[in-house]
Formats: C-alpha cells, sequence, structure tokens
C-alpha cells in the first residue's frame, strides 16, 4: 500500500517570468513522494480574487513573499501533517481553515495554493503516474484546444493599446501538435506584416505576443487576420480569433469605458457591446473575454445576448469563484469561465468551478496568468481535469513553451490513444443565443 501522508513542508521566495517574487513550495509524503511548484501571478487582476500577500518592505519594491512562505512552512505546514495527500479536497479545507478569511489574506493565497499544488504533485509522485492521470478520477484525458497570444496591449504590453489580448485559436487543426504549428506560423506572420507595415516588433509583451504601438484596437483584428494569411492559413476556417478585451482595465469612475489609444474614446456600455459586435460581423471572432466590466452584471446579460452566438468568457468577471459564476448562470451572463487556480487559491476549488460551469453548459478555459514559471503542472491540470481549451500566452517565452511543450510530449507519448478536444471545445448549447 502508498504511504502518501504529508510529512515535511518547505517553502521558499523565487521569481516568476516578470522578475517578481513568488511562492516556491516542496511537499514530502511519508512514502517518500515529493511534489515542487511555483505559483503564478497576474498583472491585470480582478478586485474579487484571493489575496496574495506581500511583504511590503523595502525588498522588492514591496513585493516579495517572504511571509508568505513562512506560512507555508509553519501554520499551513502544521495543518496539514498527516493528511492523505491523495484526498486533496481535504486537504485544501484544511489549508483554507488554517487561513480563516474568504479571500485567504490572513496567510496568503500565494502560499495556500503554492501548498495545495505541490501536494497534489507529490501525490502523483507516490503513484508514479503522470499528474494529470492522478487528478482525472478515472476519466480519460482530454487535449485541450490551445488559445495562442499573437497581440498584447492593455497591463500585459505598457497600454500600448486598450485592449489587453487578440489571440489565434486554431479551430481547424486536427491534432495539438499541428495546431502548435498552425499558431507559430501565425505569430511569426504577423511579425513580418508588422514589420512591413513599419511598427517596432522588438517589444515581448509579458506572455509572448508582439506589443506594437497600434492606431486603433480594431488594427490589431487587421494585423491578426494578415498573419493568418501571411501564415497560408484561411481566417475562419482554420484559424479564428480570440479577443481579450479586459475591460475593468479601461472602466473609468464614471461608467465610461475610456479607450486611451484611439484619443481617449468614451463609450458607454451598450456603445462597447455595439463596438464587439461591429467586429464580431468583420472578423473571424470565436471568442471574447471580460467584454465588460467585473461587475457591469446588467451589461454583461445584454452582451450574452447579443453576442452569445460565440464564446463570451468570463475571467475578472468570475474570478474562478463558484458562487459568482452561479449567479452568472441563473441571469444568463457568459456562456464560459475562465478557470485561473490562483484566483481561488486551491486546486479542489478550481476544479469545483469547472464542474459546476461544464454541469451547466459553460465552456471552460485553464489559464496562466502573466507573471508565470517554467512549472508545467497546469498542462496536466487542463488534460486531467477535461477542460478542452487552454491559454497560456504564446508560442515563445519559456514560461509558456513549457506548457505548451508538455502537452506535446504527453501528445507524443499516448499517440491515437488520446483524444484532442479541437474546435467542438467551442460549442456551447444555447437558446436564442444564451446559455441553455
Amino acid at each position: 500500500m502508498i504511504d502518501t501522508a504529508i510529512t515535511t513542508i518547505t517553502a521558499w521566495e523565487g521569481l516568476d517570468s516578470r522578475g517578481k517574487p513568488t511562492v516556491g513550495c516542496e511537499v514530502q509524503l511519508s512514502g517518500g513522494g515529493r511534489g515542487h511548484a511555483y505559483v503564478p501571478s497576474g498583472a491585470s487582476t480582478g478586485r474579487h480574487e484571493a489575496r496574495e500577500l506581500r511583504d511590503g518592505d523595502s525588498r522588492y519594491d514591496g513585493q516579495g513573499v517572504q511571509q508568505a512562505a513562512i506560512n507555508a512552512r509553519t501554520v499551513l505546514a502544521e495543518a496539514v501533517h498527516g493528511l492523505d495527500a491523495l484526498d486533496g479536497k481535504t486537504v485544501d479545507e484544511a489549508l483554507r481553515a488554517a487561513d480563516g478569511t474568504p479571500d485567504l489574506g490572513r496567510l496568503g493565497a500565494n502560499a495556500v495554493l503554492a501548498v495545495s499544488v505541490a501536494a497534489a504533485l507529490a501525490a502523483a509522485d507516490a503513484q508514479r503516474v503522470p499528474l494529470y492521470q492522478s487528478v482525472a478520477a478515472g476519466a480519460d484525458p482530454l487535449l485541450p484546444l490551445p488559445m495562442v497570444n499573437i497581440i498584447s496591449g492593455g497591463a500585459h504590453a505598457g497600454r500600448s493599446i486598450d485592449v489587453q489580448d487578440f489571440l489565434a485559436v486554431p479551430v481547424g487543426a486536427g491534432t495539438f501538435s499541428e495546431a502548435i504549428d498552425y499558431t507559430a506560423r501565425v505569430r511569426r506572420g504577423t511579425a513580418e506584416v508588422l514589420r512591413e507595415m513599419g511598427h517596432a516588433i522588438a517589444l515581448v509583451a509579458d506572455e509572448g505576443g508582439l506589443g506594437p504601438v497600434l492606431p486603433t484596437n480594431r488594427a490589431a483584428l487587421d494585423m491578426v487576420v494578415a498573419g493568418i494569411e501571411r501564415a497560408g492559413l484561411r481566417p475562419g476556417t482554420d484559424v479564428g480569433i480570440a479577443v481579450d478585451v479586459a475591460a475593468t482595465q479601461f472602466l473609468s469612475s464614471d461608467g465610461r469605458y475610456v479607450l486611451a489609444a484611439e484619443g481617449d474614446r468614451r463609450l458607454n456600455a451598450e456603445g462597447l457591446i455595439d463596438e464587439l459586435v461591429q467586429w464580431c460581423a468583420h472578423y473571424p471572432i470565436v471568442s471574447i473575454e471580460d467584454a465588460l466590466g467585473e461587475d457591469d452584471w446588467e451589461g454583461w446579460v445584454e452582451a450574452t445576448a447579443r453576442l452569445g452566438d460565440r464564446q463570451l468568457l468570463g475571467d475578472d468577471f468570475f474570478v474562478t469563484d463558484a458562487e459568482r459564476l452561479g449567479r452568472g448562470i441563473k441571469v444568463r451572463a457568459a456562456n464560459a469561465v475562465l478557470v485561473k487556480p490562483n484566483q481561488t487559491g486551491t486546486l479542489s476549488d478550481a476544479l469545483a468551478v469547472i464542474r459546476l460551469a461544464q454541469e451547466n453548459g459553460y465552456r471552460t478555459v485553464l489559464s496562466a496568468r502573466s507573471g508565470e514559471t517554467e512549472d508545467s503542472w497546469l498542462a496536466d491540470l487542463a488534460l486531467g481535469w477535461r477542460t478542452g481549451q487552454i491559454k497560456v500566452g504564446s508560442t515563445m517565452r519559456s514560461e509558456r513553451t513549457a506548457k505548451w511543450n508538455r502537452l506535446l510530449q504527453i501528445e507524443s507519448q499516448l499517440g491515437g490513444t488520446v483524444e484532442y478536444a479541437g474546435a467542438s471545445a467551442l460549442s456551447c448549447p444555447t437558446i436564442d443565443g444564451v446559455p441553455a
């Protein structure tokens, strides 16, 4: 019998892909299993997210996480000592109880998630199976459809444009490896088009996308379409476009959405929805993320009624929170949820959001953050949890390619025995444009 009781937890301060401190953690089990993880951190964060603990002193401009690491190896370690790492839900409940606050702000969501992930990895190691198999609960793995960053703005690229990300979605690819090939070609093709038009392409944004200064937000769509064509692919047939609006980031205190890159053009919620409707009429857009502000529930319902024939994805809107997602399901707002484990603080809470979404016909996209690490556990979770879609950035920067490479490795190892979600992952049952 495998001995999987948690015995020892060590934790330390490391760095994420933006040079910002993050918590690293290793969990050891009585039978010898080990797992270590670094946790990611976002730049474009919703105000309802679980709260990281930062030191606030002179080190790293106050962004150090030494206290969070101390909490992981003391209070949190004591809370889970002796628990069975195979029972992730019980482990996570103990971590949450030790913190005692709804947003995990006392000990730090970064400390809690570090232990949660490292314990899951230790459990997989003890069983001598990959993480995706350990978390699958007997279900067959599903390779996800990738959403790949091509052009960035907003908080990911110094606000060169207002909209945060424009992504390629390889809807025509028949395998995961072909999907990555398509998107790499689109990124390269888009860079070539931008260079020929005199735009600087040296700036690589937080998630590996291109960060050109463009005259309008819509111009980014033109560039991506041109990049798809330059790659020898067909817009809409081979590759669709996903847009991460991140509207909260340019929502002013008076309730207007201010497009600074377009001469401070101001739109109310209806005006922003009109803008997105026009974009969808002219471009092969298959997914829109955070179309409106994180607390604009009325606007979201209207947006879903008008744009619900495609994927409407809630990130800051739902913040991987089951209560907020439940409200969205009830009022028919959005039809998909972006899942980021660090928004909620534990793996079991993230999985609960995925299951709630799937049970109600909402699509699920597992996502990395702008401040990522070289860890690849997110790829295994997408596969084992059968999220259908994954969004981790572009096809360059090693903290991004680590996830793509892990999925490519698994596809190669499993061969034709593993299912690939493909474009079917975007399908969502609807009634009159809203989730069924």
